[in-house]
């Protein structure tokens, strides 16, 4: 083939190059022009920043069967206050049964919370709100809105669903259960995200994925 031949075709793939990279280049500035409003918005005025590793939330305000979100180290953290029957609907054979890593044998949790709340008290959770599968931010399901979730987190993006433990489903994308950050509760209505009284080795660069 000769060279007048092949020009023509490589200066298509080098335009095409050009194209993909400056699209990825747009798509990634877009990403990081919505990501810095969205941290933002987390600034929960029931949350007090100690310091880089850890933050205290008071959760006087929580209602049983409500969430909130918080910010803590440039990630959302979810927040719920279980009602019993969602605490119910974790324990169903039926429910289990549909779960990828029902007893938190990844590690995506401090130890005192690889139980099958994934949480130190059972009545109140607290996960990190990032998908495992592609980093999206999952949405909560209100208990009752959902019936096979009772409470749980749906990622929008592609369609992953974890429950009210961050567990997720075994067809959903996601490979792993949402991760756990350490902590330690203060009072009944104060929680330290940063540190595990019961894990105090615990870090986050532990875990399979974020």
């Amino acid at each position: 083939m000769t060279q007048s031949e092949t020009s023509p075709s490589s200066g298509g793939t080098k335009r095409r190059d050009l194209l993909t990279t400056a699209t990825v280049t747009l798509g990634c500035a877009g990403a990081c022009a919505l990501a810095v409003p969205f941290l933002t918005s987390l600034k929960n005025p029931a949350a007090t920043t100690l310091s880089d590793k850890t933050l205290e939330v008071d959760l006087s305000s929580l209602a049983p069967g409500q969430d909130m979100t918080v910010q803590w180290q440039d990630w959302p953290i979810f927040i719920q206050r279980r009602t019993p029957q969602m605490l119910a609907a974790l324990q169903t054979p039926a429910h289990i049964a549909t779960l990828r890593d029902a007893d938190s044998k990844m590690l995506q949790q401090p130890k005192d919370a690889t139980n099958w709340h994934r949480s130190v008290r059972p009545d109140y959770g607290v996960l990190v709100g990032i998908c495992t599968h592609l980093g999206c931010v999952p949405s909560f399901e209100k208990p009752g809105s959902a019936p096979e979730a009772e409470g749980g987190y749906f990622c929008p993006c592609h369609g992953s669903h974890f429950d009210a433990a961050g567990r997720v489903a075994q067809r959903a994308p996601a490979p792993y259960n949402l991760p756990v950050p350490p902590v330690t509760f203060l009072s009944d209505t104060k929680i330290r995200i940063g540190h595990s009284a019961g894990d105090p080795g615990f870090s986050m660069s532990d875990i399979q994925q974020i």
